[in-house]
């Protein structure tokens, strides 16, 4: 079995959404001085690679604390958008060009290889997101989830999280800041992002991983 790491690390200068403040993690004890190495984490719940639950954006919405397991791992298609540039959607015809593997898959994972632009002014500028009409396919499409390589599901520069209200409305877990999907060789693999657990968690980092036969 083939196990690839699609977790960015946490670090106190990483890329973080607008407006909002970096890690300030710090080694408080070290193996010099106590005897052993630990660090005080100062971080938020939505910094790096993480997912989002409904009360995210829903004061009555299920935390992730609260959701079952089975829910962080299973099947995943993987579709390929990294043709589309700035500003680009992704259209419904990537559903339709990938529907088989779609319809026998517990996840949609999307790949725009916009990764590669972490830690850069451009990672926080026009990436691709999927259209209207992809969102109300997911809606409706009983997945447990689905994925980016990008830092949300809505664009950079709106007031309202439209598109998150709308998916996670369905109770279907949204995952951002993925990495290395370009590293993926299959359209298909099994896909596994365990949160941190912490009480009425609204989201919380993940360690993401593909595993593949």
């Amino acid at each position: 079995m083939k196990i690839i790491d699609l977790t960015h690390s946490i670090a106190n200068n990483m890329t973080v959404y607008p407006g909002g403040p970096k890690p300030q993690n710090k080694i408080i004890s070290t193996v010099s001085e106590n005897g052993y190495k630990e660090t005080e984490l100062h971080i938020r719940s939505h910094n790096g690679t993480h997912m989002d639950s409904p009360n995210h954006v829903f004061e009555d919405g299920i935390s992730l604390d609260k959701i079952n397991v089975i829910n962080f791992v299973g099947t995943a298609a993987l579709i390929d958008c990294s043709s589309l540039g700035e500003g680009d959607i992704i259209t419904y015809d990537f559903i339709e060009k990938n529907k088989e593997a779609i319809d026998n898959s517990e996840f949609i994972v999307f790949k725009t290889n916009w990764s590669k632009y972490w830690n850069t002014d451009k990672y926080l500028g026009q990436y691709p997101v999927i259209s209207d009409e992809v969102v109300d396919f997911i809606k409706t499409s009983k997945k447990k989830g689905i994925a980016f390589d990008t830092i949300s599901v809505d664009p950079i520069d709106v007031s309202v999280l439209a598109k998150h209200h709308k998916i996670l409305k369905n109770n279907i877990l949204i995952f951002e800041n993925l990495t290395n999907l370009d590293l993926i060789d299959s359209d298909t693999f099994i896909f596994c992002a365990l949160p941190l657990k912490f009480e009425n968690s609204d989201g919380a980092p993940i360690r993401a991983i593909a595993m593949l036969d």
